[in-house]
């Protein structure tokens, strides 16, 4: 089924999130849909003494570009990193306003499953903020005690390149072991096996609305 003339919405906890566990589906729904991205700490507590501050922030607006998101459409907000729980009421509340603007179709969230604390609160409460969007968890797989792949978007290759491409233009977390081609590709084959495509990414579906 394909998703066409949609307003889609993309809420990543901290910046490169909504790269890693979706990028690819954004590439490839962003040439037929209007598609924001929320970022809602650049993790200025977890940079290493000495790091620009904004580093971040920088290198989020370069990678959504690769992807195709206009610059208008990327939103960051400056929650600190592992306190989301603490700030739960006035993160909903910033969803609320996000709903209210944008009316998106479909949300794409960290998944139910995922157990860091500030995914697990945006998964939550994107549920409360979006009950009238299909919402689709996506996946990452060091954060996910468990995943069901319940939903696939097949993807090509040109899209599995723009996450890779978009994912480099994060140098300061190059240290990150899932931050590399190879695994990248590597888990958007093992999706595409499932499936009997090349490429895919896999999500879980939270809330399925057909008109």
């Amino acid at each position: 089924m394909d998703i066409v003339n949609q307003k889609i919405l993309v809420l990543a906890p901290h910046t490169d999130d909504g790269e890693l566990g979706c990028g690819g589906a954004i590439a490839k729904l962003n040439k037929h849909n209007e598609v924001f991205y929320v970022a809602f700490s650049s993790c200025r507590r977890s940079l290493p003494k000495g790091e620009d501050p904004d580093i971040l922030k920088k290198e989020v607006k370069k990678a959504t570009q690769v992807l195709g998101i206009k610059p208008e459409n990327l939103i960051l907000l400056d929650y600190d990193v592992r306190d989301f729980p603490r700030n739960r009421q006035e993160i909903l509340e910033d969803m609320i306003v996000l709903r209210s603007r944008l009316n998106p179709d479909l949300v794409f969230v960290p998944s139910p499953s995922d157990i860091h604390q500030d995914h697990q609160t945006i998964s939550e409460e994107g549920l409360r903020a979006y009950k009238n969007s299909s919402i689709l968890g996506y996946e990452m797989p060091w954060n996910n005690v468990t995943f069901n792949t319940r939903s696939f978007i097949i993807l090509d290759e040109s899209h599995i390149q723009l996450k890779v491409d978009a994912l480099m233009e994060y140098k300061s977390q190059s240290k990150r072991e899932y931050l590399n081609e190879s695994f990248v590709k590597s888990l958007a084959s093992v999706r595409g096996l499932q499936i009997g495509v090349k490429y895919a990414e896999a999500f879980e579906v939270i809330r399925w609305i057909i008109e």
